[in-house]
């Protein structure tokens, strides 16, 4: 029973994006493959944000039928993602095991 969310953030340089897309990608990957599509009324869902500093809104779309994520407009400052994931609570008790996230 119950429900729960994490949230991730990171702040990067152009030349790190690459790597933290590829982290935010396997996430949602797994999400997918243990826990079928993301909606607000399945067992999971997410949602993605990004700005480029100083204060420049990303729009940071994830593709599901290719599992890509994709972030523009290009940024040439630090670069800051979040990933909120929610879920139920068997989606968050396997979330904790495969990624080794505290409780």
């Amino acid at each position: 029973g119950g429900c729960g969310s994490s949230d991730a953030m990171a702040s990067v340089g152009p030349d790190r994006l690459p790597a933290l897309v590829e982290e935010i990608e396997a996430v949602l990957r797994w999400s997918r493959r243990e826990f079928g599509s993301a909606s607000a009324e399945g067992d999971w869902d997410f949602e993605l944000q990004g700005t480029c500093e100083p204060d420049v809104p990303l729009q940071v779309l994830h593709d599901a039928t290719s599992g890509r994520v994709s972030v523009s407009p290009a940024c040439d400052a630090l670069i800051t993602l979040s990933l909120t994931l929610g879920g139920s609570g068997a989606f968050c008790d396997a979330f904790r095991r495969a990624f080794g996230v505290d409780a």
